[in-house]
């Protein structure tokens, strides 16, 4: 191990290369609950992919599994350290290299966060449209190696839609490019697509290429309140059979109603089944736009149907929206406070005809299970996250909340669904994995990671 550190110290430098016991702690795990997480060796922060190169043939020199990280803010445990790793921290890579208000195109490095790079191109006229729920803190890299989603994917779509090229160093050193910078090109095989999801494991991205589009027209937002999930579930199928495209449509229930109004008062109705939180940004069209809307989600059984009265109104709506996530973090830690309070995350997306047969099921898999589930999500595009609360400090709590996990799992594909519908496979559902694409694709996936990374050195026992 000497001989690493010092093998890395002189390609980086010795402030680039971090062995700090308590640092290394703190870089051993994502945002996943109830992943494992190694002890790696070292945390080293190359700033260019020349260093990236020096790192990866280092690591491979000496036997050593390489492990990318961004910013730690995935939820299903692929950036989680394994023992004796380096962990290649990009978030030094932050470099928006060019925006080009032709072309319609940015060029940055992966430890761009994701809000940077919007207020970048806004200033241009311009959006980049993916952003998932951490977009104030989660790179672009990171969003690219797991394929992020977000809120406004139901009219825009997530990250692989936006990815024109990248930059990757291969498991042995050398740098690929793929893709281009034109808005067409079909040239070979799409090796972009292929590592924009790939979550480290086939290569490391130094450089990412993104398609850019027209900054929205003005925006107005409605809110819906519904008696239960099922009620909101069918509106939202009722909303895509009318042909109508909210760039907005997200969901929340009962449980992360209370526990958003608990973290940060806001005046939500916490007595309401599921909320409905729907917007339309067509401009002039939007009031007639979000009057359809409100239609359907009176005819599908909503109690109540307001439209924000301004724009800040509409920001504190879609604050609350974003708040979900530490909202029930610290619902667990009250729900449980003679124990430790985590969140099992899960990710199902099914289609939209069968988003009420989901949240019904999530439903009767808390009772069964006797464990509380608070579910949010995407609404629009079938996309929900269940969060299930769990005691980690009581073995007997947590095997029931792993059991109500794989029940949802379950649930989501025999519903004709997908164990991720943007949050990756990481190490939480390989097995679920294997169980969706069944053993023809698992064995070309397995044949796709032996030609990248023969040894397995990068990011071991993720996605496989």
């Amino acid at each position: 191990m000497p001989d690493l550190l010092d093998d890395l110290r002189a390609a980086l430098g010795d402030s680039a290369v971090l062995t700090d016991p308590d640092l290394l702690r703190g870089h051993q795990r994502d945002e996943a609950d109830l992943c494992a997480a190694g002890m790696p060796a070292v945390v080293v922060r190359p700033r260019t992919t020349e260093e990236v190169v020096a790192v990866v043939r280092t690591a491979a020199a000496h036997g050593v599994p390489v492990v990318p990280q961004g910013a730690r803010t995935g939820l299903a445990g692929a950036a989680n350290a394994v023992d004796g790793a380096v962990l290649l921290s990009t978030v030094l890579m932050d470099e928006i290299r060019e925006v080009d208000p032709v072309n319609r195109i940015a060029v940055v490095q992966p430890g761009v966060v994701n809000a940077m790079l919007a207020a970048a191109v806004a200033k241009h006229g311009l959006r980049y449209p993916p952003d998932p729920g951490s977009w104030e803190s989660s790179t672009i890299g990171g969003n690219v190696a797991t394929n992020a989603g977000g809120m406004c994917c139901v009219k825009y779509g997530v990250t692989t839609e936006y990815v024109l090229g990248l930059e990757v160093v291969l498991a042995d050193g050398e740098v690929l490019r793929t893709g281009r910078r034109t808005a067409k090109g079909v040239a070979g095989y799409d090796l972009t697509r292929l590592f924009v999801g790939s979550e480290g494991t086939l290569g490391v991205i130094t450089e990412v290429t993104v398609s850019l589009r027209p900054a929205a027209e003005e925006s107005l937002t409605l809110v819906a309140v519904f008696p239960s999930t099922t009620d909101a579930g069918r509106a939202v199928a009722e909303i895509s059979a009318r042909g109508l495209s909210p760039s907005l449509l997200e969901l929340l229930d009962r449980t992360h109603l209370g526990a958003i109004e608990a973290y940060r008062p806001m005046g939500l109705r916490t007595d309401a089944g599921a909320l409905l939180l729907a917007a339309a940004d067509t401009g002039t069209r939007a009031a007639a736009d979000l009057a359809r809307l409100a239609e359907v989600c009176t005819a599908s059984g909503a109690d109540e149907v307001f439209a924000a009265t301004d724009a800040e109104e509409a920001a504190a709506l879609l604050q609350a929206r974003r708040l979900a996530h530490p909202a029930m973090e610290r619902f667990a830690a009250a729900t449980y406070p003679d124990g430790i309070g985590g969140l099992v995350i899960d990710d199902v997306a099914v289609p939209r005809d069968a988003l009420a047969a989901l949240l019904d099921g999530v439903a009767r898999i808390s009772a069964e299970h006797d464990v509380p589930i608070g579910v949010v999500g995407h609404a629009g595009d079938g996309n929900m996250h269940p969060n299930i609360v769990v005691d980690r400090a009581d073995p007997a709590n947590l095997e029931r909340g792993r059991r109500a996990f794989d029940a949802i799992m379950e649930l989501g594909l025999s519903l004709g669904g997908t164990c991720t519908g943007e949050h990756g496979v990481g190490l939480l559902k390989r097995d679920w994995l294997a169980r969706e694409i069944g053993p023809v694709g698992l064995r070309v996936h397995r044949a796709i990671k032996d030609a990248l990374d023969p040894t397995g050195l990068l990011n071991p026992g993720k996605v496989l």
